[in-house]
């Protein structure tokens, strides 16, 4: 689950304003201040073009699910980026922007967020989402994908395990997990019902969701959440304001089944693994034994919260880069210095 950072969460007053406080007494003076941008404009949305190239909707066929994805980049290999529980495939739209000019990447929005349209958008189970990346990358690419690196934060993180457990993606060169760790997702299920319900629930406008992550500390960086904060939210005719897209509270079935397992399925996984995590504290007994004997390179990223391809956005994309290239990644998957290649057709 996507709260671990909004326990803290408290409603946005209204009558909070951008104006210091009076003077303690007539003879205190103000001092100067520049003009300051309204809060309107500095938490005004932002459109997906000023990051991705371009977006899509793949049909699955046999049924009449249609997922939305956005891509950006021309060369490489594919980094395919899986968002975590109530967040979209814009979550990526800054990091993709830094990401373009070395790898392709695309972005989806998993069944029930975003712009993706699914016959049950309440089954958030394991294999359903995994099933649906792989139908997603079949439809992208057909039977030669090129090399995937796969890419998940939070609930995404599992998903992008859960797709390399089953073995169904042949192309897959490496997987990213962003801070997510089996013990502690676990032990933090009992509080994420009362997290969600304490929430923040209608908004009056998108500036006001907007304002609301940023000041209630789910994110810390005002540029991703512009651009990423709209596709979670949908407009309620009947209540006349904006709501959250997905109903997670509804979906507490599938939770435990997100995580339990997760750190066996990672380390078992046969490609070069990337941890990165907010904080050095989530590693449990398994992960650590795993790392003690070098089966997965960790980095801890400072100064965020749990969203770290939000809150730091060129520093999360440097060090997707570096893991490419650290493992040879190529689009064609790992390539080993001195040997060679035949022509193989563009993709």
């Amino acid at each position: 689950m996507d709260s671990s950072s909004s326990s803290n969460l408290n409603p946005l007053r209204e009558d909070i304003s951008d104006e210091e406080p009076a003077p303690a007494s007539v003879f205190a003076t103000r001092p100067l201040r520049p003009p300051s941008t309204s809060s309107s404009d500095k938490y005004s949305p932002v459109e997906w073009t000023s990051y991705f190239d371009k977006e899509d909707d793949i049909s699955i066929p046999g049924s009449n699910d249609v997922f939305h994805v956005y891509m950006a980049g021309t060369e490489g290999p594919v980094v395919f980026c899986l968002h975590g529980g109530g967040f979209s495939g814009l979550s990526f739209s800054i990091v993709a922007s830094k990401i373009k000019e070395k790898a392709r990447v695309v972005a989806m929005d998993l069944r029930g967020h975003g712009k993706s349209v699914s016959e049950n958008e309440l089954d958030l189970s394991l294999e359903t989402m995994s099933n649906d990346v792989v139908a997603v990358i079949k439809e992208l690419y057909g039977d030669s994908p090129p090399a995937i690196v796969l890419v998940g934060h939070s609930m995404g993180g599992s998903v992008a395990v859960q797709v390399a457990a089953n073995k169904t993606l042949p192309s897959l060169a490496g997987l990213v997990v962003v801070d997510v760790v089996e013990g502690t997702a676990v032990a933090s299920l009992i509080h994420m019902q009362k997290i969600l319900s304490n929430r923040m629930q209608h908004f009056p406008s998108i500036q006001k969701a907007i304002e609301y992550s940023i000041r209630g500390g789910s994110l810390r960086n005002i540029d991703s959440a512009r651009v990423s904060i709209p596709t979670t939210l949908k407009y309620d005719d009947s209540k006349q304001c904006y709501t959250y897209r997905t109903h997670l509270e509804q979906t507490e079935q599938y939770w435990k089944g997100w995580y339990e397992g997760l750190s066996e399925k990672f380390l078992s996984s046969p490609v070069p693994k990337l941890l990165l995590l907010a904080g050095t504290d989530r590693l449990d007994r398994t992960l650590t034994i795993g790392q003690m004997q070098g089966k997965f390179q960790m980095i801890v990223v400072k100064h965020t919260g749990h969203a770290i391809q939000e809150d730091v956005p060129e520093e999360f994309a440097n060090l997707v880069v570096n893991f490419i290239s650290r493992n040879r990644i190529g689009p064609h998957g790992v390539e080993i210095p001195g040997t060679w290649k035949p022509s193989q057709p563009k993709t």
